[in-house]
């Protein structure tokens, strides 16, 4: 029997080996490999179809990462004991080869084309979605698709004060930057950030220090393929009769004009509707069945006038310079029995956000190829169909919504305080109520309204925008605060999130082949700019955390007990802590590690029910003073109780600073006294001083 041997190429990222295996699996896709780095193996396949889907009007490119719990030598839960719908952080990482790889496809290619990455096995300190994306890129490259790559991807953190690729686990989790970006040699075409108010210049510089390492695997790949060589396969590419064009532009060409005198959206898209029939209608002989043609060229048309008002006039859609930002308009405390509401209104995109306030407890559990963690802080992100004025049936969050709640968490996270400071799960949802742009990017502003409202201690606010670009003929316009259509028919969206130190988050896209540094150290000044006029907008509705959470809120106390000291505060069979839940109406949950929560809407109960449990718990100490009550007299002393579990004595000696011949002449059973800690000898029995009678 003999084993067919794989073709194996090495390069080094970050330090560190890769590996590209192609020729051993796989042999039915159009593109396969596996990358590996250390003991984490990502196999890629692409595979695409062979005839366009009818009436088919867009690139149908299908991304999957797919999760394998054995990669980590794990076992699915459940019933069925296998994998099920892919995690949101599945869905996350095909986001992140999707993003770079589409605009490099042709704007005429329909055929459907599935990228499938699957993690076979998976070290902690090396990250799976770079190989995964580096894979995609070879991939492709090796299907004879028309893909116009390669394309490279690193992770960049920065650890000791330098850019580090391939960082591990540690480093990344202490890393003031998380960032990764995918590009080709010449260009950069995706960024993706969470940072802790990082400066612009800093980022700007990892994102170049990241082109380079991009640069060596895009060269690393063109060296494998020049070797190998790769047929290109044969497709038909959708295209539009030349005289229908020509027809259609000289019908269309000043009426266009008409569609974009005005500034107001729904009228623009009443005027270009009613084109678009009219030129149905006057083709409708000469051209038949070619309506779908027709349509595009008006669509071209459009792009092609909006865009050339950009560069040559200034002139927006809706009106607005270049760097205008639409009115902003902003509410709190709208919903009564909500713990905490900001409404966000950008002019025709308008968000609600809600603020939930739970238990430790309600933390969400992820189980992932990182193993099982739990998040205290989660952001969740909505936009049903009316909020773009479309009638369709609601559905399950799909990849957008999740994409788009991820930005948001991680735009806040950096200013989310920390368990100990406040010791509950914080939820948030954002509700797209209306929609024309940067949804995501209100969701933030609504998101910091909603946790000031709620009487959330934040670090600092944060505020959102999107910058978009048009560049045409070697002129470059920026764009801050773009709507809708500027989105669609621009070559970038730039998200950036932050606070008025530094940036928290960036997410960006680019629809062209790329863009330069230049581009994006501009686009990055001119996105501070905006954050901080919609940050000053802001803080006019409320400018600082309320001074206490909502009245309906539950009250959460937390503190330590020694670990030793758990099972006397839970008692046999729970005894004591059911005892001090039915005499508070409290719920209490006590950690391995002896941290305590007393939840309850009544803060006097949570307070009581808190200084039980430190009575319980409480460590008696040489020289401290306690209070306690008198339980048992004797003719040599009398006894304290100092907890529910401790007593100590009061020598007859030590009840007065002068001759006592009864130990009731000075105290009786009942009575509540402060008592000094005299000694603790060898067997734990404590020796006690009277201090007063209280």
């Amino acid at each position: 029997m003999t084993t067919k041997l794989p073709n194996i190429y090495r390069t080094t990222i970050g330090g560190k080996e890769v590996q590209i295996e192609i020729g051993r699996f796989c042999e039915s896709a159009h593109g396969s490999c596996l990358v590996r780095c250390g003991e984490t193996i990502v196999m890629v396949n692409v595979i695409a179809a062979d005839k366009i889907r009818d009436n088919i009007d867009f690139f149908p490119l299908n991304v999957d990462f797919e999760e394998k719990l054995y990669s980590v030598g794990e076992i699915p839960g459940g019933f069925k004991r296998r994998e099920g719908r892919g995690s949101d952080q599945a869905i996350l990482n095909a986001r992140l080869i999707d993003r770079p790889i589409r605009p490099l496809f042709p704007k005429n290619f329909f055929y459907g084309v599935n990228i499938v990455a699957t993690a076979l096995s998976i070290d902690p300190d090396i990250a799976p979605e770079p190989l995964a994306m580096l894979g995609s890129s070879f991939a492709l490259m090796l299907s004879g698709l028309p893909f116009n790559g390669p394309i490279g991807a690193v992770n960049v953190a920065i650890a000791d004060g330098k850019f580090v690729t391939n960082a591990n686990d540690e480093e990344r989790d202490n890393s003031p930057l998380n960032l990764t970006v995918s590009g080709t040699a010449d260009a950069i075409l995706m960024v993706e950030a969470g940072a802790k108010e990082v400066d612009e210049e800093t980022v700007l510089s990892a994102i170049v220090f990241a082109h380079e390492e991009i640069k060596k695997q895009v060269k690393f790949q063109k060296e494998i393929l020049k070797e190998r060589g790769v047929a290109q396969r044969e497709y038909e590419l959708y295209t539009i009769d030349k005289t229908l064009e020509s027809d259609v532009r000289k019908f269309a060409n000043k009426k266009m004009d008409k569609v974009l005198d005005t500034f107001d959206r729904m009228e623009r898209q009443t005027r270009q509707h009613k084109l678009e029939n009219e030129a149905k209608v006057h083709f409708a002989e000469k051209y038949p069945q070619q309506e779908r043609e027709i349509k595009d060229v008006l669509d071209a048309l459009l792009r092609e006038k909006v865009r050339a008002n950009i560069i040559e006039k200034g002139v927006r859609p809706d009106g607005r310079g270049l760097e205008d930002i639409r009115p902003i308009w902003c509410e709190v405390g709208i919903l009564p029995r909500v713990h905490g509401t900001g409404v966000f209104t950008r002019g025709q995109t308008q968000v609600l956000t809600t603020l939930t306030l739970g238990n430790i407890k309600d933390a969400q559990r992820l189980d992932g190829l990182d193993g099982e963690k739990f998040k205290r802080y989660m952001h969740q992100y909505n936009m049903p169909p009316y909020s773009t004025g479309e009638a369709k049936n609601i559905r399950g969050p799909g990849r957008r919504e999740i994409g788009h709640g991820a930005l948001a968490e991680r735009a806040l996270e950096p200013v989310i305080p920390c368990e100990s400071e406040f010791p509950y799960t914080i939820r948030m949802v954002s509700e797209v109520l209306s929609s024309n742009g940067s949804s995501s990017m209100a969701s933030v502003c609504g998101s910091t309204l909603a946790l000031m409202d709620g009487g959330v201690p934040i670090k600092k606010p944060v505020a959102g925008i999107a910058m978009g670009l048009v560049q045409e003929n070697g002129e470059t316009a920026f764009l801050t605060d773009i709507q809708g259509l500027e989105d669609f028919l621009g070559d970038m969206d730039f998200k950036v999130a932050g606070t008025e130190k530094g940036i928290t988050a960036i997410q960006m896209d680019i629809k062209t082949s790329g863009i330069s540094t230049d581009i994006l150290r501009t686009a990055l000044e001119k996105a501070k700019v905006g954050r901080q006029k919609i940050m000053a907008e802001m803080l006019e509705v409320i400018d600082k955390p309320r001074s206490e959470i909502s009245k309906y809120a539950p009250k959460i106390l937390a503190f330590h007990i020694d670990k030793d000291d758990i099972k006397d505060v839970i008692g046999s069979g729970g005894k004591v802590i059911n005892k001090i839940i039915d005499e508070t109406g409290v719920k209490i949950d006590i950690e391995d590690d002896g941290r305590v929560f007393v939840m309850s809407h009544s803060l006097e109960m949570a307070s009581k029910a808190k200084a039980i449990i430190e009575d319980i718990a409480k460590n008696i100490e040489v020289g401290q003073i306690y209070s306690g009550e008198v339980v048992r007299i004797m003719k040599f002393g009398a006894f304290v109780k100092l907890t529910p579990k401790i007593d100590g004595m009061i020598h007859i000696s030590k009840l007065a600073n002068k001759h006592v011949d009864k130990v009731e002449d000075i105290v009786n059973i009942g009575d509540k006294v402060e008592v000094e800690v005299l000694k603790i000898d060898e067997k734990g029995r404590i020796d006690l001083r009277l201090i007063a009678k209280l």
